[in-house]
């Protein structure tokens, strides 16, 4: 906040020190009247009354002032007032013979501070003290020489710095009040957009979560229940060919039925903050041992070592073996399935492939070399539309790619490329 003078920062707020005034007035008014008793005694109850007449007339203007005005008197107004008060205040020093009256001169830089500013007021002060001085000079010979002169012009010139020294402090006060009160404002501003903020942030976690646990029972639930319900068909078909056939398929159905509830544990202790370590490589071999002998023959290759990667990075690689082999079971009518998983020194790479029947190039789909579609992960080409989606958004999160390649008749290969750290959890480290 910038101000252009002290009095302006009062603006907004009630007058300052209003009390100051009347309370002189009064006490010259009490001070004139009992020495003009003392000193003329019944004699001079004419100019007594000339005398209190001067200072009622000065608590009336006071209050009329107050009244008309109650933060800041406008500069006109205040010049005006400003020339009747030091008409008045000549009257009553001219009709007091006590001497009492001349406090009342310490009033004029005191009330012209907060209506034209510090320059104004101390010009005053200095202007009071010169006419004082050249009052002395003119009526009193030799006045120098005169103690009570000398000290009465020293206490003046103190009670005017006082007084300008009073009312600077009156409007810095003020001045503090308003940058408080614009504090306060801001602030009450600042709590309503922190709500209005925490409000949003909590409606796009909730959101996130909901994605998030969405791609978690697509991933695991939807891959496990694509299971059961394969081999729950083997078992069927194999049931008068093959009786040993069909009961490996009813255990690899349990099998499935008993990862899917893992699953659901693994979300819940996700949720409570409470997850497991947790092996990729491991993981992976223990799906596809599971997964081989089906319809479609499956094969795993891991090299590279996986120590050093992100939980969420390695997740994410088996969430994409998941969803590769339940399309190429689902959709693809594939014979052989060749899941490879290679982890480097910077980024880990899965890659899916299988002999299917692969799909027609779609809507955001560019025609790659020997007649193959590259893909983007977005792209549901028939099969698995929202499992890719979900994987894409995932692998976006985490700062990876998915790449997926596919021509009819010649099969699907997808690709998934995820950091050692992920970005944002680098981001947070950092």
């Amino acid at each position: 906040m910038t101000t252009s003078s002290p009095s302006d920062s009062a603006v907004g707020l009630s007058r300052p020190m209003p009390w100051v005034p009347p309370m002189v007035y009064v006490a010259v008014l009490v001070g004139g009247l009992y020495g003009g008793v003392v000193a003329d005694g019944p004699v001079g109850l004419p100019r007594l009354g000339g005398f209190a007449t001067c200072l009622l007339l000065l608590l009336v203007l006071d209050h009329l002032e107050r009244r008309r005005h109650p933060v800041r008197t406008p500069s006109r107004a205040a010049v005006v007032l400003l020339v009747a008060r030091l008409a008045l205040f000549a009257a009553a020093a001219g009709s007091d013979r006590s001497g009492v009256s001349r406090v009342l001169f310490v009033l004029v830089p005191f009330t012209a501070f907060f209506a034209f500013g510090r320059r104004v007021s101390v010009a005053l002060s200095i202007a009071c003290v010169g006419l004082m001085l050249v009052g002395n000079v003119l009526t009193v010979p030799e006045w120098y020489l005169r103690t009570d002169i000398v000290t009465d012009l020293l206490m003046s010139g103190l009670g005017l710095v006082l007084a300008v020294a009073m009312a600077a402090i009156a409007v810095g006060e003020q001045a503090g009040r308003v940058r408080l009160e614009h504090t306060l404002d801001e602030l009450r501003c600042s709590h309503d957009q922190l709500a209005d903020y925490a409000a949003r942030v909590e409606r796009l976690s909730a959101a996130q979560e909901r994605n998030r646990l969405a791609r978690e029972f697509h991933d695991g639930l939807g891959h496990h229940l694509t299971a059961i319900a394969i081999q729950l068909e083997k078992a069927s078909a194999f049931q008068d060919l093959d009786a040993g056939v069909a009961q490996r398929a009813i255990a690899d159905a349990r099998w499935s039925a008993g990862r899917a509830l893992d699953e659901v544990r693994v979300a819940v202790r996700a949720l409570r903050d409470e997850a497991e370590p947790f092996s990729l490589s491991a993981a992976l071999a223990d799906l596809v041992r599971h997964i081989d002998g089906g319809p479609s023959r499956v094969t795993l290759e891991v090299s590279g070592e996986e120590l050093g990667y992100h939980v969420e990075s390695l997740t994410a690689l088996y969430r994409a073996a998941q969803e590769g082999l339940t399309n190429a079971h689902r959709h693809a009518g594939a014979t052989h399935v060749a899941v490879s998983a290679r982890y480097g020194d910077r980024e880990a790479r899965l890659v899916v492939a299988d002999d299917g029947r692969g799909f027609q190039a779609g809507a955001g789909i560019e025609e790659g070399g020997g007649g193959r579609a590259e893909a983007t992960a977005d792209d549901a080409g028939g099969r698995g539309g929202f499992g890719l989606r979900a994987m894409r958004e995932r692998l976006d999160l985490l700062g990876g790619r998915v790449d997926v390649a596919a021509a009819p008749g010649r099969g699907t290969v997808v690709t998934v490329t995820v950091p050692r750290v992920p970005v944002r959890t680098a981001a947070v480290a950092r």
